[in-house]
């Protein structure tokens, strides 16, 4: 149980430390929709092969990385999985923006039980 604290602590500490680095970069939050786009051209792939393999069409894609839709808490941790990305960082964003879109002033953070 103690190591998968010391895991789990490291892990937000490395997600904390990604979103500083990714914010500083980005002159300001980092949006759901900013990540997407930016893994989408990490890789080189075109919105239609991206959205494939999120198993989306490409018009709902372009919406999340635009910031017309949001994701749901639930699809956002789908995404992660589907990405080898981290499950509470994805989690984090999403939640953060549904926030922001709410108008509620609020940092979100997200532990993993």
């Amino acid at each position: 149980m103690a190591g998968a604290t010391l895991k789990e602590s490291r892990r937000t500490k490395h997600d904390a430390q990604t979103n500083a680095f990714l914010t500083s970069l980005n002159r300001g939050a980092l949006t759901f929709g900013q990540l997407l786009a930016s893994l989408r051209q990490a890789d080189e792939a075109g919105l239609a092969q991206f959205a494939a393999t999120l198993g989306i069409s490409r018009q709902h894609l372009h919406q999340l990385e635009t910031g017309q839709k949001s994701v749901s808490p639930e699809r956002a941790v789908r995404f992660a999985r589907l990405l080898g990305q981290s499950e509470s960082y994805f989690l984090q964003l999403a939640l953060q923006d549904l926030a922001n879109d709410s108008g509620i002033t609020a940092y979100i953070q997200v532990m993993v039980a």
